[in-house]
């Protein structure tokens, strides 16, 4: 008996110094980890949006899509992602018929953190199975005449410096190169997200292209360069559970110089939306 006091009492600044520490010297209790990783970096994305637009040009309607991610920190300053995106038209009329689109783009990236910017170097291939401009009935729905509109790949390289704006913002700028028909491509634009709920925010962005031989149809349109579009947004994403959000969004793309005679099938400007749900693992 005397023994067991004696290792009791000298257990006693132990357990006081962990009870002052944490207050429950339970949290301090290894738990087995029954799992391989903690976050393997991935996220999946799936959605539909009413029309598919990208750098100001328009596309096609009703568009599903699906895309893979992964990234991964290599520094504290350092990272690197790799990925790719599927989108395919369900429903998109024009006159001589239905359009059929379809496009998968493959892409990577890596990522500088300078503290005052992040400066990101990315290369995408881009794979469009009905062409560039769509098919209706088998056929190119682009123009013989201006070889742009009836590719079925390209590639690009671009940069783009973000530099974060308060706490919740940002404001960007991205140079991109087309290989594929030796044009430039820049970009500026910004957002913001404002709290709404400890799960919901608000976050509305905008943005303004510019090209320079960059799909302009030149053959066709007789623009070789010139500001291609401006476009808001505003998103509302929404966390489901810690690794799952619903993203639901509107937007308005306003065709400028060098895409007013090409957005022709909805017009100058357009009202679009759509949602996506992503998940991360």
């Amino acid at each position: 008996m005397k023994s067991i006091l004696i290792k009791t009492a000298a257990l006693l600044p132990l357990v006081a110094a962990l009870s002052a520490q944490g207050g429950d010297i339970s949290k301090n209790v290894i738990e087995p980890q029954n799992y391989l990783v903690d976050d393997a970096g991935f996220t999946l994305d799936a959605g539909y949006e009413t029309a598919y637009y990208f750098r100001g040009l328009w596309f096609s309607n009703n568009n599903v899509y699906s895309g893979l991610n992964w990234s991964t920190s290599l520094s504290d300053k350092v990272s690197v992602n790799v990925g790719g995106l599927y989108t395919v038209s369900l429903d998109t009329n024009v006159p001589g018929g239905k359009l059929e689109y379809s496009e998968i783009d493959l892409f990577s990236g890596i990522t500088y953190d300078a503290g005052f910017a992040a400066f990101t170097l990315a290369y995408t291939q881009y794979f469009f199975m009905d062409t560039f401009s769509g098919s209706v009935n088998g056929s190119t729905f682009g123009f013989p005449q201006s070889p742009d509109s009836t590719v079925t790949g390209a590639s690009d390289l671009s940069l783009t410096a973000s530099v974060p704006v308060f706490d919740a913002g940002k404001i960007y700028g991205t140079y991109a190169f087309d290989f594929k028909i030796d044009a430039h491509y820049f970009e500026v634009g910004g957002d913001y997200t404002f709290a709404v709920t400890p799960w919901m925010s608000l976050v509305p962005s905008a943005a303004l292209g510019y090209g320079i031989g960059y799909y302009t149809y030149q053959e066709v349109s007789g623009v070789d360069q010139g500001l291609t579009h401006a476009r808001a947004m505003l998103s509302a994403p929404i966390q489901l559970t810690p690794s799952a959000a619903f993203v639901p969004y509107i937007g308005a793309n306003f065709a400028l110089e060098a895409r007013e005679q090409l957005n022709t099938i909805e017009g100058a400007n357009d009202l679009y939306g759509g949602a996506k749900v992503s998940v991360s693992f």
